[in-house]
C-alpha cells in the first residue's frame, strides 16, 4: 500500500538552540547525513553544472549549523575555491564555521531568517544554484510552491535531497536507536520519512516555464534527489 504524505512538526524545530537534546540531535543528523550519502549527492549534482567563473554563489536553504554545506564545499575540491556559500536559517552558526569555510577557500555568509518568508531572503547577484538538504519535507505543498517560485527567480539550478517516503526508509528510521541517536532524533526520523517524497511529487510543484527540466530519483537506500535546471538562453 502506498504511503500517503503527512507533514507533522518535529521536536528539533521546537527546542531552543542551547537545549542539550537539540545539540545531541544535531550531532545525530551529521551521522545520518553521512549514512544517507547526502553530501555526495549534492556535490555530485553541483559538479555537473557548466563551468563558470570562480565567483560561484550557492544559497543553502535551511542550512542548520552549516556543516553539510561545508562538507559539500570540501568535496567539490580546488576547482571551486573562491566560491561563496550563503547559509539561510533561523539559527546562525558560530565563528568557527566561518573559519572552516575559509580554510577550504570559500567565503561563507550567514543570514538569519525564516526561510518561508521569501521576502527575507538576501538580495544577491544571480546565484549559481539553490540547494536544500533534509529541509523541504517540513512543508506542505502550497508552501513548497512559494519556495520554488522564489528559488526559480534567483538561480538556474535547484538541488534538494530529502527523505524517501518508503516502507524501507520508515523501518530504518525506527532502528536508529541502535546507532546511539537520542530521543529527539528517534521521534523526528519517522516523522521525516512520512513527510518525505516519492516519484515526481516535487517536479509537479516546480513553476511551469520554458526551459526548465526537472528530474527526481532515489539516491541510495533512504534519500530522494530532486533537481531542476534551466537551459541557457540561446
Amino acid at each position: 500500500m502506498e504511503m500517503q504524505r503527512n507533514v507533522e512538526r518535529e521536536l528539533l524545530d521546537e527546542l531552543p538552540e542551547t537545549d542539550a537534546r537539540a545539540k545531541g540531535s544535531r550531532r545525530d543528523l551529521r551521522r545520518l547525513n553521512w549514512l544517507m550519502g547526502n553530501v555526495q549527492s549534492l556535490a555530485g549534482q553541483l559538479q555537473r553544472l557548466p563551468a563558470a567563473s570562480p565567483e560561484r554563489t550557492i544559497l543553502d536553504l535551511g542550512a542548520g549549523d552549516g556543516d553539510v554545506m561545508r562538507k559539500v564545499a570540501e568535496r567539490l575540491g580546488r576547482g571551486w575555491r573562491g566560491s561563496r556559500a550563503i547559509l539561510l536559517d533561523k539559527q546562525v552558526p558560530g565563528s568557527d564555521m566561518r573559519g572552516a569555510f575559509s580554510r577550504i577557500g570559500w567565503l561563507a555568509d550567514f543570514c538569519r531568517a525564516d526561510v518561508t518568508r521569501v521576502a527575507e531572503w538576501p538580495e544577491t547577484e544571480e546565484l549559481t544554484a539553490v540547494v536544500a538538504n533534509l529541509f523541504l519535507h517540513h512543508f506542505a505543498e502550497e508552501q513548497l510552491k512559494e519556495l520554488f517560485e522564489a528559488a526559480a527567480k534567483r538561480a538556474a539550478c535547484f538541488i534538494a535531497v530529502e527523505p524517501q517516503r518508503t516502507r524501507l526508509a520508515l523501518l530504518a528510521s525506527r532502528l536508529i536507536a541502535f546507532i546511539g541517536c537520542n530521543e529527539v532524533t528517534r521521534h523526528d526520523a519517522p516523522v521525516s520519512v512520512r513527510a518525505g517524497f516519492e516519484g515526481h511529487e516535487l517536479s509537479a510543484l516546480w513553476p511551469s516555464g520554458e526551459g526548465w527540466t526537472c528530474f527526481e530519483t532515489r539516491a541510495g537506500l533512504f534519500s530522494h534527489l530532486f533537481v531542476a535546471r534551466k537551459s541557457p538562453a540561446r
